[in-house]
């Protein structure tokens, strides 16, 4: 109000429908005005855009073809345990309410369905490795030639041994723990009575649908970049897969040792024939078709699409490219191979919609020359960081 009226008499209206003079001025705006509101910094989104989010799920699958074998199997055992957690707690709970759900049977499955996703939360957040998640991931960086295609039939393998041994454990040790009696055990029959006892192909529909969910929950919380919203986005896919009945192999290999060990009228050969093949055919079929492949005709290579202009966090690369230097502040820099410094996150706050407007100064030194090709690292930092440093350094 103040910038179009003033604060005084002179910005008022005198008469009715009559604007102030600041308002009555025709001309076109001036070449400053213009490169000012050029050079507005645009709004900045804690959520990445779709193209983005399949790239960064492209980086994740070429992260994990890099790493070895013993790293691989650690994680997914790791994972494998962490899918008993969120099973046993589902278990617990929705068998304490089987009184009250008699008239109402939605009511134990809404329970069970939403205190499921824990142990994808464990899982994604942690770095755990799902045979789920790895059947889209992989390929995808396959399909982006980013890894090589006996990348998926290893980490598939690998990860599949690792998420049984992991919740084959950690049922055990609940069972020997006497918490698998009572309701819960009741449930725990039920669940893999009804698990075993649809036909081979109807099995693997279902193994379809989960998958595809479970893999649209690893895309949406590599999309948000906050604690909260990769929660939101891990959660509503889930529950919707648990609380529909769609079949997870990671999760059965909790949940149908648990109603074996409970007393169930069926064989180690009855659960793997009759779910665990199916079930693990259409996890895998999801992931790799419909999510690697329909995202990579979308956004990636398989449909001729350019690359991301916009410079977002991948993932940890953990594994991924060189060994980084160290300049002469003991800091870390970029791989010499890249011959250019890395935006840190300061300059990408700092970014503008103006292409004219250059970058903030960096800071540039040399550092010990890399072992590849005799090339110098840069360290890519702002200069006023590395004057505060200097000042702490003298102090």
């Amino acid at each position: 109000a103040q910038a179009l009226f003033g604060s005084g008499r002179r910005g008022r209206v005198s008469r009715e429908g009559e604007l102030p003079s600041r308002l009555q001025q025709t001309s076109p705006p001036s070449a400053q005005s213009r490169t000012r509101r050029a050079s507005m910094p645009e709004v900045l989104s804690l959520c990445k855009g779709p193209k983005e989010a399949y790239e960064a799920f492209a980086d994740k699958g070429a992260e994990l073809s890099r790493k070895s074998i013993p790293k691989i199997l650690h994680q997914s055992v790791l994972a494998g345990v962490y899918i008993g957690f969120g099973g046993m707690l589902s278990l617990t709970v929705a068998a304490g309410i089987a009184d009250a759900s008699k008239n109402n049977p939605t009511l134990q499955s809404f329970v069970f369905a939403a205190l499921f996703p824990v142990n994808l939360l464990l899982i994604l957040l942690t770095g755990g490795v799902l045979m789920t998640g790895a059947s889209a991931t992989v390929p995808a960086a396959v399909l982006e030639k980013k890894a090589h295609w006996s990348s998926i039939p290893k980490i598939v393998a690998i990860s599949w041994v690792g998420n049984l041994v992991g919740a084959v454990i950690f049922a055990l040790l609940v069972h020997y723990c006497d918490m698998n009696t009572g309701a819960t055990a009741e449930l725990a029959k039920k669940t893999v009575i009804k698990k075993c006892s649809k036909d081979f192909m109807k099995t693997f529909i279902k193994g379809i649908g989960c998958n595809w969910l479970v893999c649209m929950a690893v895309f949406l919380c590599g999309q948000a970049q906050d604690m909260a919203g990769k929660m939101v986005a891990i959660w509503f896919p889930i529950s919707c897969f648990v609380a529909i009945g769609f079949e997870h192999i990671p999760a059965n290999f909790f949940l149908l040792p648990m109603g074996l060990l409970a007393g169930a009228d069926l064989t180690v050969w009855d659960i793997f024939i009759k779910n665990i093949v199916p079930t693990t055919l259409g996890n895998f079929v999801a992931g790799s078709v419909f999510v690697a492949l329909n995202y990579s005709y979308a956004f990636g290579s398989l449909g001729r699409n350019n690359k991301s202009p916009i410079l977002v966090t991948r993932c940890s690369q953990e594994d991924l490219g060189e060994p980084l230097a160290k300049n002469d502040f003991g800091l870390k820099a970029t791989p010499a191979s890249q011959g250019a410094p890395r935006r840190t996150w300061v300059s990408l706050l700092r970014r503008t919609t103006s292409v004219s407007r250059p970058h903030p100064p960096v800071f540039q030194s040399r550092s010990r020359r890399s072992p590849r090709k005799g090339r110098v690292a840069v360290c890519s930092l702002p200069l006023r960081a590395v004057q505060r440093m200097c000042e702490g350094v003298k102090a």
